[in-house]
């Protein structure tokens, strides 16, 4: 594209703010190969959006505010003294409208034009690049879309999530209590049945199941199981599991369409609950803890009652002899216990 070659050496200063309740902070956006690159003073990139992908919320006005199609709440804002950024931005994003199909009697050469690349595609690019490539471009609304869609079909097996008013409240604050290593929320939602212990989603959707909460005496085991499963979804992507079990054509049809079959969602998530959960050296597993301060030695006498297996677990426990504070208070934790009893 003639018009992304164009800006590729352009930067600008602006505030980016990746949710609705977080902070705005001042960055450096580029123009990549294919993406919009937002990185931080230290030049170390922090995230990428997609310049198929690229809404604005307010036309014609100054500072542009501009969010992933699909997210309104992760924002960009360019004042008016970065008016080529802004310029080069809605180029390139009348470039993009332009070369979208259009239905109509170009509808059969668009067809055509779509099997021979998905034929390009097989021949020429690796399922693993694409798929790869797939990954940096979804933004995080799509992984939730994606999330909440496999939900609707796990709950044949599953049922309705646990829903007891109080019971949310404080799953909420077990939460924010718990972050991933960027910082972000889980979406932590407790299960009936079909769940032994934890399940990661796409976009931060995290299933607990019902024993984890109403089957022991303190929080803590939970929130073992909880730093493992993020352990896991930063050594292999959710998402990407999905596209490794869907195959090439997945990962081409999340690409070009931004969604997935329905049938690919339902036969995916008959084999989810299924699969073993990936293992995790105690190395990995110590950081969490000490990162989030949990003790580990609650989680490790869940996974084994002898403490035979887990013995090095339990040496490391960076809390063995000084606990942290506590997780939740002990109304909150009762609170929890009873989320599955409405």
């Amino acid at each position: 594209m003639t018009a992304l070659q164009e800006y590729q050496r352009l930067e600008a200063s602006a505030l980016w703010r990746a949710s609705p309740d977080e902070q705005r902070r001042e960055v450096i956006v580029s123009i990549g190969e294919a993406t919009l690159v937002i990185s931080d003073a230290q030049d170390r990139p922090l995230t990428h959006w997609s310049l198929a992908a690229i809404a604005r919320a307010n036309p014609d006005e100054t500072p542009a505010i501009y969010h992933p199609d699909g997210d309104p709440g992760e924002t960009l804002e360019l004042d008016a003294a970065e008016a080529q950024m802004i310029a080069a931005i809605e180029k390139l994003r009348t470039a993009v409208e332009r070369r979208r199909p259009r239905p109509g009697r170009l509808r059969g050469m668009g067809m055509l034009v779509s099997f021979a690349a998905v034929a390009l595609l097989a021949v020429v690019w690796l399922p693993g690049a694409m798929r790869n490539h797939t990954l940096t471009l979804v933004p995080d609304a799509k992984r939730e879309d994606l999330g909440r869609s496999l939900m609707t079909h796990l709950e044949r097996v599953t049922g309705l999530p646990c829903v007891a008013p109080e019971g949310l409240e404080v799953l909420q604050k077990l939460s924010a209590r718990l972050p991933d290593a960027a910082g972000r929320r889980n979406a932590l939602i407790v299960v009936r049945s079909g769940v032994r212990d934890t399940v990661r989603l796409p976009g931060r959707i995290l299933l607990v199941g019902r024993r984890l909460v109403d089957g022991y005496e303190e929080p803590d085991i939970l929130a073992g199981y909880i730093i493992a499963e993020q352990a896991r979804a930063e050594v292999s992507d959710p998402l990407g599991r999905l596209l490794d079990w869907g195959g090439v054509m997945a990962s081409f049809r999340l690409l070009t369409t931004g969604s997935l079959p329905d049938a690919t969602l339902r036969a995916y998530a008959e084999t989810l609950l299924t699969t073993p959960s990936r293992p995790l050296t105690d190395a990995t597993l110590k950081t969490g803890f000490a990162r989030l301060s949990v003790r580990a030695t609650p989680y490790a006498y869940a996974l084994d009652p002898t403490g035979e297996r887990t013995l090095s677990l339990i040496e490391a426990d960076p809390f063995a002899s000084e606990p942290p504070q506590p997780l939740l208070s002990d109304g909150d934790w009762l609170r929890l216990q009873a989320i599955c009893d409405s």
